[in-house]
């Protein structure tokens, strides 16, 4: 049976293993001053036709810390959604990469904020001076942490609010693949035409070994003083990469001839299978919309308990005896997806 878990589960794409095999010949220069590296920076230029620099990583977690620490000074603070992985899954870590800065989480329904709270939440700063934090960023997920996905007029109406506040825009893009193949949109579309600043580009969740980045955009004065800051803050934090050419391999395989699009793609389709099986079901619903690759699964425990007797792994969603979470991965199999279906209809039966 399949594992239906995390797609942190999954295993390496086989072009990206074949592009470390690849790469895996004679000596580099360290630290980045590579070709792959180089060639990484121009290719996600004319992925995202604009002018960025790239921060190759290994984990998400340092690129959200990283990222938003370049965003927010030490009394700063982030909005970001109650649900938000750098809020409830990352150990404090953005906290912990700059010491001072505070998140804020906000409510949203379907895990996302909404412009009216986001102006709510912010309307009660101002009336403290030096005695209050000062909200210097928002952090959207994309997609969400409850598998749905922000539209290009849901971001831009965020980021002219922020701008209006004077506050960057960061994007956690664990699940950026997902988000754009979802939406059938341009990169572009809901980054830096919408307004976000900076965006971590995650591939590990879809097909890569180990390999994220952090993507600045923009070229002008102020960018090129970002740039310099990420630099001296991955290099503070441990995680400039010595053999660097194999996290930017592992990117540029990533994204050569849309690889990055059509693993996200299946992920996305066998989510909609087993949604549409789900709605289906006289006893199974739907917790969110499924709109990237997640499915949050509403059905009395003992079905879920033996849907999993039957070989499926998925997790039981905890605080809710109800609900499980499914993820569907790259490699995820139309078998894979009909056992899963046969599971949830068998156990209906039991």
């Amino acid at each position: 049976m399949a594992n239906f878990r995390s797609d942190n589960e999954s295993p390496v794409a086989e072009p990206i293993m074949q592009a470390l095999l690849a790469c895996n010949r004679g000596s580099a220069h360290a630290y980045g001053d590579d070709h792959w590296t180089d060639q990484l920076n121009q290719r996600l230029q004319e992925v995202f036709e604009t002018s960025l620099r790239v921060l190759p990583l290994s984990t998400g977690t340092a690129g959200n810390s990283i990222a938003l620490a370049e965003l927010c000074p030490p009394w700063g603070g982030v909005l970001c959604h109650d649900h938000a992985h750098i809020h409830s899954d990352e150990c404090g870590a953005p906290e912990f990469y700059n010491p001072g800065c505070k998140l804020v989480p906000v409510a949203g329904e379907e895990g996302k904020l909404n412009v009216e709270t986001l102006a709510e939440t912010l309307s009660r700063y101002g009336s403290h001076g030096v005695h209050e934090i000062l909200p210097s960023a928002i952090s959207l997920t994309q997609s969400t942490e409850s598998g749905t996905v922000y539209s290009v007029a849901e971001i831009e109406a965020i980021s002219a609010l922020a701008k209006s506040h004077g506050l960057g825009m960061h994007m956690d893009g664990a699940r950026f693949g997902n988000a754009v193949a979802g939406l059938n949109c341009h990169p572009a579309d809901i980054t830096w035409r919408a307004g976000i600043d900076m965006l971590t580009f995650g591939a590990s969740k879809n097909g890569a070994m180990a390999a994220e980045a952090v993507i600045l955009f923009g070229d002008d004065e102020s960018t090129q003083q970002r740039w310099h800051g990420l630099e001296r803050r991955r290099k503070r934090a441990g995680h400039l990469l010595s053999k660097m050419r194999y996290t930017s391999t592992q990117l540029l395989a990533y994204v050569e001839n849309n690889l990055w699009l059509e693993l996200a793609s299946n992920a996305n389709g066998q989510a909609q299978r087993f949604a549409q099986a789900v709605i289906d079901h006289p006893q199974a619903s739907l917790a969110y919309p499924v709109q990237a690759n997640e499915v949050f699964l509403r059905l009395p425990e003992a079905q879920l308990l033996a849907m999993q007797s039957l070989g499926q792994e998925f997790h039981l969603w905890p605080g809710a005896k109800d609900l499980a979470r499914l993820v569907f991965s790259h490699n995820t199999s139309d078998d894979d997806t009909a056992a899963l279906i046969a599971s949830l209809l068998q156990s209906s039966e039991s």
